[in-house]
């Protein structure tokens, strides 16, 4: 450091020591000197220390560890006005080091700081105070403390000092504070945006850059922008835009334009002004790639409202969009498929980039290795395609439907979100569909269905009911294991999943192999949990937990005890009596396995032969294969050998025998060691019952004539009429025992029983009906009591030429075989209790 320190000579006394010439080369003994009670010493040791800290961080900390820090944090308030500046100057510099700043902030120096930007202080002081402040703005605590001790006033009055150092320190300093909300309002009510854009015309790119960023960040508040406006920020800014020297900093200026053209009065005086167009050449004008990508970025802000949309269509903005998909860079695909999403909520610009094939261009991009271009150019494909089938088609046609399915493995939540939604519009037409299927989109769509992401969640139940909507989707679903991730979406504490889970189910229960499924993984129990809570319940779950009932007829009729005219039964229904609340209601293959015991039997309907269920089950296994289907009448259309599976169950045919034999042996050998399916006894007593109820009640041409004679056979069949005060001696009890044990199963065949009380006929009666086409419904009261309700107009019509209101009447099946009871009244009642 080497300075020297020498004091002025005065006038000999005896007292005065003599003035004593200091050569020092440590910075240990200069910062001694910082306690020095002469002023002399102390502004040559600052000077010396500002010097030092000047050559590298090291000297700062080396002055740091020290001690020079604390005494320069009382020099700065120091009487002497030239001891105060260059103990500024020396503080200034040392600030930018970590731990100065740590111990400033510790020794409360931000205060002292502030105190000394008044006007009457030195430029000097000015810049190295500011210079401080700009490198303890960084941390958040010094922000909080700066704009407590009313800093940023003073900061915004230095913006418009004559030095450009504090120009530039106080701008920075700035930028730093409004990273925080309350500094970026306390900017405009400190009428701040006029000097920040008057350090637009810097001569310095650095200020000209700070005042940028500073714009950027203030014009986020709606007020701000206003204030923008009013102080001819636009002139400003395209005037800064038009200058092509400053095209290093276009990217900033278009960032703050961006921010100011989400409101629809800056929209239209730019529009005035002519910068809209400026902002188009910007995109259609090769320049630097940050310079495209922020005025693509600013299109994006602008068509966030309809009439801004209309305008930039009227602009032919679609065409410059499209352009700009085949040119390179991440970045700018990015942004201007985020463009094309935000103008494709204008019908007519989605027309527009389909005739300028702009779909197939966004198709290409699915394939890029930057992760926010495919999930840009997803998000800009379910735009298009939303309420579009043409647009859906235009992706179809495409190739698009391939690569959206592969999306569903991407690892970014809102790829997978948005390619979900592009293949639930694209769903809507059935063509479109098959081709997703076939692609194996139910497959892909387990994974989204485990995500943590919401929106993911949210989209991929959605995309899953759009593709179940038909048998071929449900059945991959289920070959997939999809239903497992679909059940267990039930239990999600979100709203919107839980509600979207409880539409797919509804969808998927469609067919009854979906909805037994769905039952056997507790889908029922959760649904009944949900809409028992007032706050969980929503529509959709009441649809889901309908349809999976109406899918279940058997489970539908053990929990509501009630079957209505439209629930039609078929074979493979049956009676496992009331369920209990909790109880879960066991399969027919469950209850098979089963030893028999004394629990009230299970009454079964089954009317198919055992041929046709082989038939059945082999169409069956196909419409659950739909992949192996399809292969086969590949195989079959290129002249294969091999028959369908139909063909298979009777034989090949007699031309393929010797050829197939070898072949043959192998699969009859493992058709013996495999395990058959467990499968409903055929009721052939049931079947001529139904053939019976088919040629003596259909041709009866008047309804109380077909319910009273489907009674009469129904109760001949279980015993014949029953007196009320003989029922006790009507033994059924005891005749189902004995065909328990007869056929030592706890099913019972329906046609079997001879003698049946009120549940037994009551369901005899049902599962007739629905086979000859008479419309009834089936209810179980209590003890035992079930009956059958049917409809019937009886009376005069009110009105000339229309007919009697239909009126509820009940069925007598055991006193008086075919005698209908008017509901409601003292007979039906008690033939509906004990």
């Amino acid at each position: 450091m080497g300075k020297k320190v020498k004091k002025e000579s005065e006038p000999p006394s005896k007292d005065v020591f003599d003035p004593l010439p200091i050569e020092s080369k440590k910075a240990a003994t200069v910062v001694l000197m910082l306690n020095s009670p002469e002023e002399e010493v102390l502004v040559k040791a600052c000077e010396a220390i500002h010097k030092f800290a000047e050559k590298g961080d090291e000297n700062r900390s080396s002055l740091l560890g020290l001690g020079a820090v604390e005494p320069l944090s009382h020099l700065i308030s120091h009487e002497d006005k030239l001891v105060r500046r260059n103990a500024f100057m020396a503080l200034g510099v040392m600030a930018a080091n970590s731990g100065v700043k740590r111990l400033l902030k510790k020794l409360d120096a931000i205060p002292s700081i502030i105190r000394k930007l008044s006007p009457e202080e030195d430029v000097v002081v000015h810049e190295f105070a500011t210079l401080c402040l700009a490198s303890l703005s960084v941390d958040f605590s010094c922000k909080v403390q700066i704009s407590d001790q009313e800093g940023l006033e003073p900061l915004i009055q230095l913006l418009s000092s004559p030095d450009p150092d504090v120009k530039k320190n106080s701008v920075e300093t700035i930028c730093n504070l409004v990273q925080d909300l309350p500094s970026r309002v306390a900017v405009r009510e400190l009428n701040g945006i006029p000097p920040l854009l008057e350090l637009l015309r810097s001569e310095f790119p650095v200020i000209q850059q700070l005042s940028l960023r500073t714009l950027v960040i203030v014009t986020t508040d709606t007020d701000t922008r206003a204030t923008f406006r009013e102080e001819q920020g636009f002139d400003r800014l395209l005037e800064f835009l038009c200058n092509k020297e400053f095209s290093d900093l276009h990217v900033e200026a278009l960032q703050v334009l961006s921010n100011c053209l989400e409101d629809r009065d800056s929209l239209q005086l730019i529009h005035e002004t002519g910068g809209l167009q400026r902002l188009l050449q910007f995109i259609t004008t090769p320049t630097l790639l940050d310079i495209q990508t922020n005025a693509v970025k600013a299109i994006s802000r602008v068509a966030q409202s309809s009439e801004n949309r209309k305008l930039l269509h009227e602009q032919d903005i679609e065409r410059s969009l499209v352009e700009l998909l085949s040119l390179e860079g991440d970045s700018l695909r990015t942004a201007t498929c985020q463009a094309v999403a935000a103008m494709s909520l204008h019908l007519a610009s989605k027309d527009a980039f389909r005739d300028l094939d702009g779909i197939r261009a966004v198709v290409q991009l699915l394939g890029s290795e930057g992760g926010e271009v495919r999930e840009a150019a997803a998000h800009a494909l379910s735009s298009l395609t939303s309420s579009n089938q043409l647009n859906s088609y235009a992706v179809y046609e495409a190739e698009g439907d391939e690569g959206l399915v592969q999306q569903l493995h991407d690892v970014i939540p809102g790829a997978v979100a948005h390619a979900a939604a592009v293949l639930t519009n694209m769903a809507e037409q059935e063509v479109l569909r098959c081709s997703i299927l076939s692609h194996g989109a139910m497959a892909a769509l387990l994974e989204p269905l485990q995500s943590a992401d919401t929106h993911t969640l949210v989209r991929a139940t959605q995309a899953l009911a759009a593709l179940a909507c038909d048998a071929e989707g449900r059945a991959d679903l289920r070959n997939a294991g999809g239903l497992v991730p679909l059940v267990q979406l039930l239990r999600s504490n979100h709203k919107e999943v839980r509600r979207n889970a409880c539409w797919a189910i509804s969808v998927c229960a469609n067919d009854e192999p979906t909805a037994v499924e769905m039952c056997k993984l507790g889908a029922l129990d959760l649904l009944q949990e949900i809409n028992s809570s007032a706050n969980r319940r929503n529509k959709f779950s009441e649809i889901a937990l309908q349809r999976l009932l109406d899918s279940n007829l058997s489970l539908k009729y053990s929990l509501t005890n009630t079957l209505a005219p439209t629930d039609i039964t078929v074979d493979g229904f049956y009676d496992p009596g009331q369920a209990r609340s909790g109880q879960r209601v066991l399969t027919l293959e469950d209850l098979s396995k089963q030893p028999v015991n004394q629990r009230r039997p299970v009454i079964a309907i089954n009317a198919k032969p055992l041929d046709t269920v082989s038939v059945d089950q082999s169409e069956e296994r196909q419409q659950d294969s739909p992949t192996e289907t399809r292969t086969a009448s590949v195989l079959s259309s290129k002249g294969s050998t091999r028959t369908p599976s139909k063909g298979k169950s009777k034989g090949r045919k007699e031309d393929e025998k010797l050829r197939d034999e070898d072949e043959s042996k192998p699969q009859q050998e493992v058709a013996m060691v495999t395990e058959k399916p467990w499968m409903l006894p055929y009721d052939a007593a049931f079947h001529a019952l139904v053939t019976e109820a088919t040629k003596t009640i259909l041709p009866l041409h008047v309804e109380s004539e077909q319910y009273s004679a489907l009674a009469r056979l129904v109760s001949e069949v279980m015993g014949g009429a029953v007196e009320v005060d003989r029922e006790h001696d009507f033994l059924w009890e005891l005749h189902l025992s004995e065909l328990r044990y007869e056929l030592q199963s706890n099913i019972i065949p329906i046609g079997q029983i001879r003698k049946g009380t009120y549940y037994h006929r009551a369901l005899l009666y049902k599962v007739l009906a629905d086979r000859i086409g008479v419309s009834c419904s089936l209810v179980r009261g209590e003890y035992n009591r079930v009956w059958n309700e049917v409809l019937l107009s009886v009376g005069t019509p009110r009105y000339p030429g229309c007919q009697p209101q239909p009126r509820a009447h009940l069925v007598d099946l055991i006193h008086q075989p075919g005698r209908l009871l008017r509901a409601n009244t003292p007979q039906a009642k008690q033939y509906q209790t004990i």
